[in-house]
């Protein structure tokens, strides 16, 4: 029998460590902007088109590399990094594994073009599949420019999975944003097809933060900071008020590496606790510097989740430092005790002569003896006391019965459970009298209960509003514009990057559902008109948590972006359905829930409404 095990070829081991480092276009990015970092640059150029698939192209003004290096640089395991296991222990910079390039050039078409200071000509390099095609002299500035094109162009089938444009470049973004923050004295300049995203000048760590998510920032932040022998904690976090409904804008980064620790983001949590609304998030970018022997960064392939040697005691630290923050910035809330009026008298003038007290009494008073008002009020609350114990009892428990829930005439006990017809299935229209005067009732400001053949229906109010709101706006988007009411003075708004660059991709669904929004530049857009039916408030922050709740279903929906966006504003508008409802409001809901394709379930899934029969009800009583 001939041997089986055999070594892969270094063309097959590079694709399947590629498929650990790079899972999809922005992999790529985050590494060649690492490696920019560590080439000691003060200016990073990142050129991106269609979102990466056709075009990744960095360009620094690093160190640069020889021309023995540029060969180097593209085998598996080849690193400056690492000389021996200790090294290990004592990482400061980013790549260490010798893993990137071999990777990125094991799946695209790459070029390099390198050249040290010292050096009068660079080292111009071509790959393609990990297969050098050419390798020459070339005329090129101090420092790397790297490209990497028509990624996964020999692996189709990892291309087919690759996102849209849109996700793709939001992946991008993310890691741009993850470098460009914690490295604030390097100037970034970031292109997307053809188009300025940023660009940064050399700064401070919260200068960076607002240029990169907004001059709103500005006002937002507050600083933290905490020095022991060997943690320092320092970064900014955002006040209270501004704490967002998903974790989009927290930053952990340990010796300016990002990470993911969700042990830390709990501390954090709880630092805030009752002072951000439920279901909120506060917003932080922070940074440790500990010893490197200390933690662990090599457990993930991606380098994004660190192991602490003693966490207990960082979560404490952390929990502490921004208790304190909070409290110095009066951020927290204070008890106010009130002063005792009679310590502001003032003192009595000398030479003043007291007035003496004096008393008044009623000669003519007698306690026992009870006034003609009083007796009428006692013998008035006996009257109403008396007349309910002395009800007259009807002859019959029916009587009695319909007595008590004040049943109208010519209707029997079993006609009131019989309103709304009990058949709720699908197949079969439901029927609701026109005249709508059935019995519903508003529990808790949250359920909407009423009556049916069988018991009781049990009708989720949040959830209906979903659901109505869902199919009326898939019907605007697929049909016609929504009505649209126009601002007497139109709003401008400034968004951050990534969700400026959202609403301009949802821009014809956005108009189409009734907002009449332009573009105005710089990440600032002017509304002129609104939904005609949209509730008043805060068009910024409702147009914010949509498109927050938009990205948080980017995982789980692969529909088109139609579908998502009006699943996105309906989840968002009936959060805010929860209110004190009206009779008339009550059965409009009703009529409109059930007139719905799908009236049973949310569009995520969650039942609507539950039915209570009147055999579960008397069950319950035994």
């Amino acid at each position: 029998m001939p041997d089986i095990i055999r070594l892969l070829p270094d063309s097959v081991a590079n694709q399947i460590a590629a498929g650990e480092v790079v899972q999809r276009p922005a992999s790529a990015v985050k590494e060649l902007l690492e490696n920019a970092i560590d080439s000691g640059a003060n200016f990073i150029e990142l050129h991106v088109k269609d979102a990466g698939k056709t075009l990744i192209q960095v360009i620094d003004n690093g160190c640069g590399m020889s021309v023995t290096d540029a060969r180097k640089s593209f085998e598996r395991h080849a690193t400056s990094k690492i000389k021996d296991a200790n090294d290990l222990y004592a990482i400061h910079t980013f790549g260490f594994r010798g893993e990137a390039l071999a990777s990125i050039a094991a799946i695209a078409q790459v070029e390099l073009k390198s050249r040290r200071i010292e050096d009068e000509l660079g080292t111009s390099i071509q790959i393609e599949g990990t297969t050098i095609i050419n390798q020459e002299a070339c005329s090129c500035p101090a420092g790397t420019n790297i490209q990497v094109k028509n990624i996964y162009f020999n692996v189709p089938a990892r291309r087919n999975f690759l996102k849209s444009d849109q996700v793709e470049f939001n992946h991008i973004l993310e890691e741009f944003l993850r470098v460009a923050i914690i490295y604030p004295e390097t100037g970034f300049f970031f292109t997307h097809n053809g188009k300025t995203i940023f660009r940064v000048e050399k700064a401070n760590l919260k200068q960076r933060i607002v240029a990169l998510f907004g001059s709103s920032f500005n006002q937002k932040l507050f600083p933290i900071e905490q020095k022991m022998d060997n943690l320092t904690i320092y970064g900014f976090v955002a006040k209270p008020e501004f704490a967002r409904k998903t974790r989009g804008e927290q930053y952990f980064f340990v010796n300016r590496r990002f990470m993911k620790h969700p042990y830390l983001h709990h501390a954090i949590d709880g630092a805030f606790e009752q002072l951000v609304p439920e279901k909120s998030f506060p917003v932080y970018f922070i940074n440790f510097d500990v010893d490197p022997a200390s933690i662990d960064v090599n457990i993930h392939p991606t380098k994004t989740e660190i192991k602490f040697l003693d966490e207990k005691l960082i979560y404490a630290v952390l929990r502490s430092t921004i208790k304190q923050a909070l409290g110095k910035n009066n951020l927290t809330p204070t008890l106010d005790f009130e002063v005792e009026q009679s310590f502001d008298q003032q003192p009595l003038s000398p030479g003043y002569i007291p007035k003496q007290p004096t008393i008044r009494i009623n000669p003519d008073y007698n306690p026992f003896r009870q006034t003609q008002e009083a007796s009428f009020r006692k013998s008035e609350r006996l009257q109403g006391w008396e007349n309910f114990f002395e009800k007259p009892q009807p002859e019959n428990r029916q009587e009695s019965l319909n007595s008590e829930i004040s049943i109208p005439e010519n209707k029997s006990f079993e006609s009131f459970f019989s309103e709304i017809p009990e058949q709720l299935n699908l197949d079969q229209e439901l029927e609701i009298e026109e005249s709508m005067n059935y019995p519903v009732f508003q529990f808790q400001q949250k359920y909407i209960i009423s009556s049916i053949k069988s018991g009781l229906l049990v009708i989720d109010q949040q959830r209906a509003y979903e659901r109505i709101l869902y199919e009326q706006l898939l019907q605007h988007l697929e049909n016609q514009k929504n009505l649209i009411q126009q601002q007497l003075f139109p709003q401008t708004l400034v968004f951050s990057t990534s969700d400026s660059e959202l609403i301009l991709s949802l821009l014809d669904e956005i108009q189409k559902l009734g907002f009449d929004i332009r573009e105005f530049g710089s990440n600032t857009f002017v509304v002129y008109g609104t939904p005609a039916d949209l509730p008043e408030g805060d068009i910024k922050l409702f147009m914010e948590e949509t498109l927050e709740n938009y990205r948080l279903n980017l995982p789980d929906l692969r529909q088109n972006s139609q579908i998502n966006l009006a699943l996105s504003m309906a989840r968002n508008l009936s959060s805010r359905m929860n209110k004190r409802m009206m009779p008339e409001e009550m059965h409009s809901t009703i009529a409109q829930l059930f007139g719905c394709v799908m009236p049973e379930f949310t569009p995520a899934g969650k039942k609507i409404f539950i039915k209570f029969t009147l055999g579960e009800l008397l069950e319950k009583f035994k």
